[in-house]
Order: structure tokens, then C-alpha cells, then sequence
């Protein structure tokens, strides 16, 4: 009893209007979530009035503080204090457990009964919550009509209630029985008896299970079978340009007398090849400096080119000597980046933070999180239309034409010279 009168004062202090934790009205979508505070905030108030240095006692003080069920987290079962942004509400005096609260299963039976008659997303039962009314429906099967009125008149009685106060009063009947019937793996008292016993003997089952754990770490999560697949299909697919496996066509006029390839690399067109391994992957098309191109001039005619530049300066940021690289990164900040940018891009509000802090100090690798978030945009969107594209479409075709053209003229050059001699 002294203990919990001493978390009591605590619990006081934290809720004081002028020295406590603020606590607000958060808006969320089409909603608003009354009367909460932030874990981080309890904890920041623990270190400033407790005088403590050291963030991690201040949570588990907190963390102590809220098994007791003095503070209660909003959206789980889990009696526990979080250093985060996670929403936290305080529990009304009548529940404090030094009113020697000692709960009947009747209790439990009624107030689950209630939940299951309020169809409201927030007081859906949890899967644990479940099997314990059914299981409590099995022992009170003779009184369970009894139990049903009851619930269904505590449910009349809340609906006359405000909106406000019937949301705050269902957390903190949530947060009572989460203390007195919890989550079967988070029994407090349990946790308690188990610190307390000698921890000698599991030593040896958690050395085991350890080593145990250490060898799954070196495992492959995926199964052979499908690593064996995706390595059969990627050997397929990129057969034709194995010059080991397959002739290559044309030939290599390093090898034979054929200058067909040279005459082909002379014209700066694209051979029906490369114009078909633009196709495996968006990394292929970047890949090849006409594949790029290309890409390119597509993305161009659709007014869309400019995430395309921005991945290309970026990658060309990398590339620049260590003195350049500042001016550089600012110079694509200014224009890719900034407010009223002349080729602004469509950044997530996570990757505009990290890159914004990282200019900071400017390094090759500043943009590497917005490089990434554009590159599977292209991939997604983009890189697929050109593929369904025209341009692409006839440019495939017509490298086939010239190609089968200058094959046949090599030929025919061939036998003539054949005839002649």
C-alpha cells in the first residue's frame, strides 16, 4: 500500500496543470483522440522531476508505473512505457488498484459480454479476450441470461454518456482488466515470481537456445528450390549473351575474318540484342549509354523527363571529385529539390527530411535515399510505358531488319569471295 500511495504522488504530479505533462486533444483522420500524452513526454518529465540522468531508469520507472495500470497506452493490451510517439491516457482514480480491487470472473463476463455489443472497431475482443468468454460462458452457462442483462443494461447507462467521456471511460475499463485478467504472456505478478526465483538454472536453456538462434542467423530464409529457379530462369534469359555458351552474332572479328560487329558499333545503332536487353530490367536500359538515351528522349515527349535527370545527377554527383561535390549538391538541390524548383520531383515526406539533413554536410552520397525513391518510381511507372511504348516497339523492330539486312550482305560478300577463288 505505501508503494502504490508513492507511484499515487507521482501519477499526481505528472497530471498537474501547471508543472505536469501537458495533455491534449490529438487529431487524427475523421476522428480526434482525447486526453493523451506522448510516451516521450512522460519519460522527458520523469528525468527533469525525478532527477534522473539516465533515459533508460526513467523508462523503466515509467514502465513500472504503468503495470500497475496508472498509465495505459491507447491502442494495446500491453502494459508497458515506450520513449516514443505512442499515445498514453491516465487512469481514473476509481481504478487506482490501492482501492484493493479483487475482481469477481462474473465482473470479467459481464464487461466482455458489453464489448461484444458495441459494434465499434476500438472495442473489438483480442483473440485472448475471446477464448476467455467462451470459456466463462461454458462455467456460468446457468447464469449467463443473468449476465447478459446486466451487460446489456451497463450499455443503456453509456450510451446516454457524451461521445468524449464514453471513449476516455471504455480505455480506462480496458486498461482495469488488462491489470487484473492480462495478456496470458505478460502476467505481471508471473514476470515478478519468475525475476525472483533463481535465474541459475535456465542458464544452460538459454545458452542452448543461443547457439541455437546463432546458427538460424547463418540459415537462408528462402528455400533452395526457388533459389534454384530464380538462378535457372536468370541463366535463360541472359544465355544469348554469353559468348562462352553461344556463338555470338555477329561474330567476334577479333576471332574470325567477320567485321560485321565493327561495322555495326560504327553506326551507332543499337543492335536487335541490346535493344531486346533493354526489356530484362530498368538497370539494363540505364545500363547501356543509347538504352538511356532513349529512355530519355521518351520521357521527353511525355513532359515527364525530370525524375530521369535527377538520377542521372545524382549519379553523376558520385563521380565528382571531393571539391566539386558541395557546389554540386546544391546546384541539384536548387533544381530538382527546393521550393519553386524549375524540375521539381515527387519526393516521400521521409526521403525529403533525410536528404534535407544530409545537405547539411554535403557528401557523393546526400541524395542516396531520394536517388532510391525515384528509381523505383521509374520502374514502377515510367519504365513500363516505354516498354509498351511505340518508339520502343519500332526501334526493336527495325534493329531486327538491320540486322537480318547486314547479315545477309555479309553472307553474300562471303560467297563471292568464295566464287573468286
Amino acid at each position: 500500500m505505501i508503494v502504490y500511495r508513492k507511484i499515487e504522488d507521482i501519477v499526481t504530479r505528472i497530471q498537474d496543470e501547471t508543472e505536469g505533462v501537458p495533455i491534449r486533444t490529438v487529431k487524427s483522420f475523421m476522428s480526434k483522440i482525447p486526453s493523451v500524452v506522448t510516451g516521450t513526454d512522460i519519460v522527458q518529465w520523469l528525468m527533469k522531476n525525478l532527477s534522473i540522468e539516465d533515459p533508460a531508469e526513467a523508462l523503466h520507472i515509467g514502465s513500472l508505473i504503468a503495470a500497475q495500470g496508472y498509465i495505459f497506452p491507447i491502442s494495446d493490451h500491453v502494459l508497458t512505457l515506450k520513449d516514443d510517439g505512442t499515445f498514453y491516457r491516465f487512469q481514473a482514480p476509481y481504478f487506482w488498484p490501492s482501492n484493493c480491487w479483487e475482481p469477481e470472473n462474473t465482473d470479467y463476463a459481464i464487461y466482455l459480454c458489453k464489448r461484444t455489443m458495441q459494434n465499434k472497431t476500438r472495442l473489438e475482443l483480442a483473440d485472448y479476450e475471446a477464448e476467455n468468454l467462451a470459456r466463462l460462458q461454458r462455467a456460468f452457462a446457468r447464469k449467463w441470461e443473468f449476465i447478459f442483462m446486466q451487460a446489456e443494461a451497463q450499455v443503456k447507462i453509456d450510451r446516454k454518456k457524451d461521445k468524449t467521456e464514453r471513449k476516455i471511460l471504455d480505455s480506462q475499463e480496458r486498461a482495469f482488466w488488462d491489470v487484473h485478467r492480462p495478456v496470458v504472456c505478460m502476467d505481471f505478478q508471473s514476470i515478478i515470481h519468475l525475476y525472483q526465483t533463481n535465474l541459475d538454472k535456465f542458464k544452460p536453456v538459454y545458452f542452448f537456445q543461443i547457439l541455437f538462434l546463432n546458427t538460424q542467423l547463418d540459415r537462408h530464409c528462402m528455400k533452395m528450390s526457388k533459389v534454384a529457379e530464380t538462378l535457372m530462369s536468370y541463366t535463360e534469359q541472359y544465355l544469348e549473351y554469353d559468348p562462352f555458351v553461344c556463338t555470338p552474332e555477329p561474330s567476334n572479328p577479333w576471332v574470325g575474318d567477320d567485321c560485321t560487329f565493327w561495322e555495326l558499333e560504327a553506326s551507332k545503332d543499337p543492335s536487335q540484342q541490346r535493344v531486346r536487353k533493354w526489356g530484362f530490367s530498368l538497370e539494363e536500359a540505364l545500363k547501356d549509354p543509347v538504352g538511356q538515351d532513349q529512355f530519355l528522349k521518351f520521357l521527353e515527349s511525355e513532359f515527364s523527363s525530370e525524375n530521369l535527370r535527377f538520377w542521372l545527377a545524382v549519379q553523376d554527383l558520385k563521380r565528382r571529385p571531393l571539391q566539386d561535390v558541395p557546389a554540386r549538391a546544391q546546384e541539384i538541390w536548387q533544381e530538382f529539390l527546393a521550393e519553386g524548383a524549375p524540375s521539381s520531383i515527387n519526393l516521400d515526406s521521409h526521403s525529403y527530411e533525410r536528404t534535407s539533413q544530409n545537405l547539411k554536410d554535403p557528401g557523393r552520397y546526400s541524395f542516396e535515399d531520394a536517388q532510391d525513391h525515384i528509381y523505383k518510381l521509374m520502374k514502377s511507372d515510367s519504365y513500363t510505358r516505354f516498354l509498351r511504348s511505340s518508339a520502343y516497339q519500332d526501334l526493336l523492330l527495325a534493329r531486327k531488319k538491320v540486322f537480318l539486312s547486314s547479315v545477309l550482305q555479309s553472307e553474300i560478300l562471303q560467297l563471292i569471295c568464295s566464287i573468286e577463288q
